[in-house]
């Protein structure tokens, strides 16, 4: 297991990002703290990656960016063979522990990962990258690790938020400051991706785009997926060509 104080290669972080998530690690597993809106677009995600993985038992899975273990978890529940790196390292302890009490067999790293590219190519059925891209200095460097670690004809996911004006007043302004549903200060709406970016940075590594749906919330029915509206939140599942 690499640890912290171990050097890596790649310093692809923003030391204040790693700190933020830091300081509220210990309420990853907390339903209706400050991950709230995780727990509850969970399920969504899931559905979204198991149906276009054509179901991901015993699949070879890695989590890029995993915090402390929802999406992980929940994809070793479905059957995966998965293992999540992070570079919080709170964050992983949290997520280690939370795996001990659920009995499930989850490695975690605290690794950048452009490194774990470097020892694990070609090595993974799934890659998912879900709400982390918007948090680095260069979110093309994360596609590019991403796609080396992805088997031929293997899957990617990839979930973030898109950048304008309707993002800004419900991922920021509405999401933080009216309902309180994250921290203060939680995302800069600077690293908000657009689609067409996202899309950009995965064509330049060969990845190709099978599908995107925004997450969005209805006040009567919750967080639904949508094939329409990719205004705010969007996941984007994509194939790397081979066989």
């Amino acid at each position: 297991m690499i640890q912290n104080d171990q050097k890596n290669v790649n310093q692809n972080v923003d030391p204040a990002e790693i700190e933020k998530f830091s300081a509220i690690a210990s309420r990853w597993w907390d339903t209706e703290g400050e991950f709230k809106p995780l727990h509850k677009i969970n399920p969504l995600r899931l559905d979204f990656i198991e149906q276009h993985v054509g179901g991901l038992f015993g699949k070879q899975v890695v989590d890029i960016g995993c915090g402390g273990g929802l999406l992980t978890e929940g994809m070793a529940q479905r059957g995966a063979k998965v293992r999540g790196i992070d570079l919080a390292e709170q964050s992983l302890q949290v997520a280690r522990l939370h795996a001990l009490e659920s009995e499930l067999d989850i490695p975690y790293d605290c690794i950048a990962a452009e490194d774990f590219a470097e020892q694990h190519r070609a090595q993974f059925d799934v890659v998912t990258c879900l709400e982390m891209l918007e948090h680095v200095p260069d979110p093309a460097s994360i596609v590019g690790a991403v796609s080396r670690l992805v088997k031929p004809g293997g899957k990617v996911f990839f979930s973030t938020l898109n950048r304008n004006v309707k993002s800004w007043l419900l991922g920021i302004f509405a999401a933080e400051h009216v309902l309180k549903w994250v921290p203060t200060g939680t995302h800069d709406h600077q690293r908000f991706i657009k689609p067409s970016e996202l899309l950009a940075m995965t064509d330049r590594y060969g990845l190709q785009a099978n599908a995107i749906n925004g997450i969005v919330y209805h006040p009567l029915q919750g967080f639904k997926l949508s094939q329409q509206d990719v205004d705010v939140n969007y996941i984007v599942a994509l194939t790397k060509p081979g066989a």
